[in-house]
């Protein structure tokens, strides 16, 4: 006779049991005496005893008494889900009863549970020829191959089942699963609707359905079937998970923050539950709920990048540089290679003003990876302020070899030419980048520099009067245009661009001074006095020197 009985996962095994070794004689040898003692046990639930009456009872017994034996031992194995023992012995059991497919059938089930899916296979399909269950067995191939994701040869293995039982729920659902993972989402979909009108309760093809519905990116199903999961179970995970997601996808942050912290609540010691309800929070706006929310993200794993990385731009938003730099340095400890996790740290080094420090780090970076225009912009910039002229200019010219057009590398780059008495590049440098970007304050501003440098009056004024044609009209940029008209003595043009500066400034009293000079030279000395008048109301150490022209 057979008896029946379920495995760890649900599956239903079966163990051949003769009727005879339900009876111990005083003539039956000692294995049998055993395996009797042990079905004793075993229908009193004493599993574990049963298993040691069982040990050793095999070096006596005949053929018959050996193939009970060890079926006893692999029924009482399974039972207990000690699959690895339970394999062992169907293992012998196949090879003493190698035309039973009953035992083909439960060898492939401890096979399936550690997980050695291609021998579970082999086991499952060696059964059906021998008269075994086709719909169960087929089932159980069509999981493994689901496993090995062999989707195709799994969808031929469900096919099988269908065809034995047209409505068979299990046979759809993994048909389904197939299809799914083959990307067939229309074909899957239809599947799943299908058992739900066979059972409206049926939650895994609802979980299947909120997986499926977000891979086609529609949301609006997403809600759909989680909201059908919910009315089920009112904490299934996928649902809350399925809401969060067509949450953030919609911007609803809100929403999101609601679902992933009941997430949380469920399950807290899952990383990505407290990592989602950080950023739903840092979108909202709740920066210091976003901190402990990734800290708690962190502390489940601490070798989850991310949760540092987001932890270090939320420690920056609220300007606390000294823990933003350390979530840095951790996730650059966790991805060596991520050279932009370490020009961050160095980043905060420089606002830190740790500026020797962060001169340091970014060496380094461009060291050991060239092509890092960045790194190579900020070092030259650093080199700049501590007056490294052809440190900076060294720099510049690389950062500027990775990425040509860069307007504010090249007015720094001919900032480092000036400094270092290259006039001619420095010039030759803004010229080119003001052909290409003629609306460019900062290439005017630094042309009419250099040609100040070089005492070039004439040239300086024109640039002045460009940045005036760009919008510049700044009381400093006017009264500039004043001196250098003066200075070339246009004494009309200067007077009125020392008006335009006052007209826009009336408290200049540089202005009002050198306006004074300008009408003077023009024969105006009233109205020269008057502004003189002014300028020295306004700025009483203006006397000193005589009214001498400001420079």
């Amino acid at each position: 006779m057979f008896k029946k009985t379920k495995t760890g996962d649900g599956a239903v095994a079966e163990v051949e049991i003769h009727p005879e070794a339900l009876v111990a004689t005083e003539a039956a040898g000692s294995s049998l005496r055993r395996l009797a003692r042990a079905v004793s046990l075993h229908m009193k639930g004493e599993r574990e005893e049963a298993l040691k009456v069982l040990e050793g009872a095999e070096a006596d017994a005949d053929a018959n008494e050996l193939a009970e034996i060890t079926a006893a031992r692999g029924h009482i194995q399974l039972e207990l889900n000690r699959h690895e023992d339970a394999a062992a012995s169907y293992s012998r059991l196949a090879k003493i009863r190698p035309d039973s497919a009953e035992i083909r059938f439960n060898l492939g089930l401890c096979l399936q549970n550690l997980g050695r899916y291609t021998e579970a296979v082999d086991s499952f399909r060696a059964a059906l020829p021998l008269g075994g269950k086709q719909l169960e067995t087929q089932l159980a191939i069509g999981a493994c191959l689901l496993h090995l994701n062999k989707q195709q040869e799994a969808r031929e293995a469900f096919d099988a089942a269908l065809a034995q039982a047209p409505e068979s729920e299990p046979a759809l659902f993994g048909k389904a699963v197939a299809l799914q993972m083959g990307w067939e989402f229309d074909e899957a979909a239809l599947l799943y609707e299908r058992i739900l009108q066979l059972n409206p309760k049926a939650e895994d093809s609802l979980v299947n359905m909120i997986s499926l519905s977000m891979q086609r990116k529609d949301y609006k199903m997403v809600r759909s079937y989680a909201v059908r999961l919910l009315s089920l179970r009112p904490d299934a995970a996928a649902a809350l998970e399925g809401l969060a997601s067509a949450a953030f996808a919609h911007d609803d942050f809100e929403e999101a923050a609601k679902h992933t912290l009941r997430l949380t609540e469920l399950a807290p010691t899952v990383y990505d539950n407290w990592f989602n309800l950080g950023v739903a929070y840092q979108k909202l706006g709740r920066l210091q709920d976003a901190i402990q929310a990734y800290q708690r993200a962190r502390e489940i794993r601490d070798d989850a990048i991310y949760a540092h990385i987001n932890l270090g731009v939320v420690y920056q938003e609220l300007g606390e540089l000294k823990p933003a730099r350390g979530a840095f340095e951790r996730a650059a400890q966790i991805a060596p290679d991520r050279d932009d996790l370490k020009f961050q740290v160095a980043w905060i080094a420089e606002r830190q003003d740790s500026t020797s420090e962060a001169e340091t780090l970014y060496a380094k970076l461009v060291e050991k990876n060239p092509s890092l225009e960045n790194a190579w912009f900020r070092l030259g910039y650093l080199r700049l302020r501590r007056d490294d002229a052809s440190g900076s200019v060294a720099a510049f010219e690389a950062c500027l070899a990775k990425q040509p057009d860069w307007p504010e590398a090249e007015v720094n780059l001919s900032i480092g030419y000036s400094k270092a008495g290259q006039f001619d590049r420095a010039q030759t440098t803004l010229e080119k980048l003001l052909s290409r970007h003629p609306e460019s304050v900062e290439a005017l501003k630094g042309l009419a520099a250099t040609a100040l440098k070089r005492d070039d009056h004439s040239k300086a004024l024109v640039y002045h009067q460009r940045l005036i044609e760009a919008g510049q009209t700044t009381p400093e940029i006017l009264y500039n245009c004043g001196l250098l008209a003066q200075q070339l003595n246009k004494l009309e043009d200067a007077a009125r661009f020392y008006r335009s500066a006052i007209e826009i400034q009336p408290q200049f009293p540089e202005a009002m001074l050198n306006l004074g000079h300008a009408l003077e030279a023009l024969g105006q000395k009233e109205e020269a006095r008057t502004f003189w008048t002014r300028a020295l109301e306004s700025k009483p150490d203006l006397a000193r020197g005589y009214f001498h022209p400001a420079k």
